[in-house]
């Protein structure tokens, strides 16, 4: 069995306007589709088709430098499935319960957690990523350059934005601020970020 393009949560114009339908069918239907058949044309016999699976490969390949090609367009399949579900239609807003109690215990107010989470996506140089992590029992913003992910290095991902050009540039051109205030204002799924926090 071969990886597949996992389904979007959503159809291609529900984030609108935030988000373009327009800019998912580059974005899912030609990127990250782009990192599914690279994969399977790596792996070959050896791809697998669950999460599990594509964790494994993450870690084999992660600090290999033979297999940097497998390890980059293992990570993109898992970071862009995981960054898709952490957006829905009517998202952002602010957390509650359990989710809320550590975003406040850990960086002070949530207001502090978003300016904190902003700086790191918009700080991220070239392309990359900005995470929210659960890292020794502990969460934790950080954010990875290239195709890095927190699966590579012992953390649980709780919450990602894409801070890849072609994430946002067709809606926002250079705008990368504008782009990550309204991914938290309008976008994040608290639901599913809530839930990865439950399993962490």
């Amino acid at each position: 069995m071969a990886f597949e393009l996992p389904a979007l949560p959503y159809a291609q114009d529900a984030l609108e306007p935030h988000i373009s339908a327009n800019t998912l069918s580059f974005h899912y239907g030609k990127h990250h589709n782009t990192y599914v058949v690279n994969l399977n044309n790596l792996l070959g016999d050896a791809a697998g088709s669950s999460q599990a699976d594509l964790e494994a490969v993450i870690k084999d390949a992660a600090g290999d430098a033979s297999k940097a090609g497998v390890f980059n367009n293992a990570a993109q399949v898992w970071n862009h499935t995981f960054y898709w579900n952490c957006m829905k239609p009517n998202g952002g807003g602010a957390p509650s319960g359990e989710l809320a109690a550590k975003i406040d215990a850990a960086f002070g107010s949530f207001d502090k957690f978003k300016e904190e989470f902003s700086q790191a996506c918009i700080t991220a140089f070239g392309s990359g990523w900005g995470w929210l992590v659960v890292e020794n029992g502990e969460l934790k913003i950080t954010k990875t350059i290239g195709a890095d992910t927190p699966v590579a290095h012992g953390q649980t991902a709780l919450l990602t934005c894409d801070v890849w050009e072609h994430a946002y540039y067709l809606d926002y051109q250079n705008l990368r601020p504008k782009y990550v205030e309204t991914f938290l204002n309008e976008l994040v799924n608290w639901d599913f970020v809530a839930e990865q926090l439950a399993n962490a």
